[in-house]
C-alpha cells in the first residue's frame, strides 16, 4: 500500500470551494479523502466524482441506517460513484443490505462500531447493556459475518477487534490526534504512530490537517511519523 493511502483526510469543510482549495493545497501528499455530512449535502458527492476522476480515492462517510430495502437501493446508487469506502451503522440487517447493494462494484462497506466520541457512560444512557469493548467485539463479528470490508473503530479498540475476527476486516480509525494537538470532541484517541503500531489499516484525520495554518506541512509530518513505524 502507498503510505499516503494510509491517511484518509477528512474534508469536513463548509463548502465545495473550500474542499477543492484544501485538496489543491495538499497536492500529491494527499491521495485519499473522506466526504461526510458537512460536505455531502452541499455538492460533496459531485466533488467525490471529480476526485475519483482525478485519480484520488474517496471514502463517503454517511453512516447510513434504515430498513434493508432502502439501504440496499441507496447503496447501489452510491456504488455507481466509484468510491472506495462507504459507512453504515453496524447493525446486522443494515450491514447485510449494504453489502448486497454494493455487490459487483468496487465499493467496500465499513460498519461503524462505536463512535470515538462515546464511552461506556454514553452507551449506558443510550440503553445499551454492555460497555464499549463488548459492543465493539460483537459489532466486529457481525461485520465479518455479513461480508463487510472493514470496521470503523478507535485505535484503542484494535486489539479487541483482532481478537474477535483476526485479520478478517480492514480497520479504519478516527480519533487520531498528533502529539500536542487538541482532542476536541473525541474521547478515545491515539497519535498516528501509535495507531499504525497498534495495527490500523487507515487513519482518518481531519482538523489536525485541515484546521492548521500549514495543512501540507502537517500532513507531511504525519506521513513521516507513520513511515518510521
Amino acid at each position: 500500500m502507498d503510505i499516503r493511502d494510509r491517511i484518509i483526510i477528512a474534508l469536513d469543510l463548509p463548502d465545495v470551494n473550500a474542499a477543492r482549495a484544501m485538496v489543491q493545497t495538499l497536492g500529491e501528499s494527499g491521495s485519499f479523502y473522506k466526504i461526510g455530512y458537512e460536505l455531502a449535502f452541499v455538492g460533496g458527492l459531485d466533488l467525490a466524482r471529480a476526485l475519483i476522476a482525478a485519480g484520488k480515492k474517496v471514502f463517503i462517510d454517511l453512516k447510513l441506517h434504515d430498513i434493508p430495502n432502502t439501504i440496499e437501493k441507496g447503496v447501489g446508487q452510491i456504488a455507481g460513484i466509484g468510491a472506495h469506502f462507504l459507512t453504515v451503522h453496524a447493525y446486522p440487517q443494515t450491514m447485510a443490505a449494504a453489502v448486497k447493494g454494493a455487490a459487483g462494484s468496487s465499493l467496500g462497506i465499513l460498519g461503524v462500531s462505536v463512535l470515538t466520541s462515546m464511552d461506556d457512560g454514553d452507551l449506558a444512557r443510550a440503553g445499551y447493556g454492555m460497555g464499549v469493548p463488548d459492543l465493539i467485539a460483537r459489532r466486529a463479528k457481525q461485520a465479518y459475518e455479513t461480508g463487510c470490508a472493514g470496521l470503523i473503530c478507535s485505535a484503542a479498540d484494535i486489539a479487541n477487534v483482532r481478537a474477535a475476527v483476526g485479520q478478517g476486516l480492514k480497520l479504519i480509525t478516527p480519533g487520531i490526534r498528533p502529539a500536542g494537538a487538541a482532542i476536541g470532541d473525541q474521547k478515545r484517541v491515539m497519535t498516528p504512530g501509535e495507531a499504525i503500531r497498534a495495527g490500523a489499516d487507515h487513519l482518518v484525520i481531519g482538523r489536525p490537517i485541515t484546521g492548521v495554518a500549514d495543512p501540507k506541512a502537517a500532513l507531511d509530518a504525519i506521513l513521516a511519523e507513520i513511515s518510521g513505524v
